[in-house]
């Protein structure tokens, strides 16, 4: 459904308990299946189980991706690639992160890693710009870049010639790919979150407010 009462629809739907109920119940490792326990354990050891604050759970996105878990164990390999082995600085990785959370309207995509991209050094301000659908004020020159860039991929489907070079330019023909790669990731995982309804943890208030364009 598109239009205002479609976005309204949305909005509700993440926002009200009632309605935004996770459409995959976790799992209980007692009752995986060996291909099940392999991704879990994949999942739950590497660099992911070294960043600070995480609880190690099979959360977010990993906890529907058992259900194909081929898929998810190639899924979780890209991203741990994507995350810990980029060639792009680690608060410009996030902010790209965030532009994509906030383009998709993921809630709980934002709320993982908002707390990430502040730890890196993006600033606050600039986040809050963001979460708020505005161009944030006060970018130096790689975060202008790096948002030209992902704005315009997201919203038009392709990069001009002047932001592709930019990114070229500053990061590499690497960054460039690295910055198309966490960008159409972090889409699938938005994706997998919404589709699934993946609810925020008991007591937090969704980010995100909702945007009209």
């Amino acid at each position: 459904m598109r239009g205002p009462i479609g976005a309204a629809l949305l909005a509700i739907s993440l926002a009200t308990p009632g309605l935004a109920q996770n459409r995959f119940p976790s799992i209980p490792p007692e009752q995986m299946t060996p291909e099940q326990r392999a991704l879990a354990a994949a999942i739950q050891s590497g660099p992911r189980a070294a960043v600070p604050g995480r609880d190690n759970s099979i959360g977010g996105p990993f906890n529907v991706w058992l259900r194909s878990p081929g898929v998810g164990d190639r899924l979780q390999a890209l991203g741990s690639e994507l995350r810990f082995r980029t060639s792009l600085p680690q608060a410009l990785n996030e902010f790209a992160i965030l532009i994509t959370a906030r383009e998709w309207s993921s809630q709980y995509e934002w709320f993982a890693h908002h707390r990430l991209a502040l730890a890196a050094g993006l600033p606050a301000s600039i986040a809050a710009d963001l979460a708020e659908g505005r161009r944030p004020e006060g970018m130096n020159d790689d975060q202008r870049v790096i948002y030209d860039f992902c704005i315009e991929l997201h919203r038009t489907r392709f990069v001009s010639d002047a932001h592709c070079a930019a990114v070229k330019q500053r990061f590499g023909e690497q960054g460039v790919v690295d910055l198309i790669a966490v960008s159409g990731y972090y889409v699938a995982v938005a994706m997998t979150l919404n589709t699934a309804r993946v609810g925020l943890p008991d007591g937090v208030a969704p980010p995100l407010p909702e945007l009209r364009r």
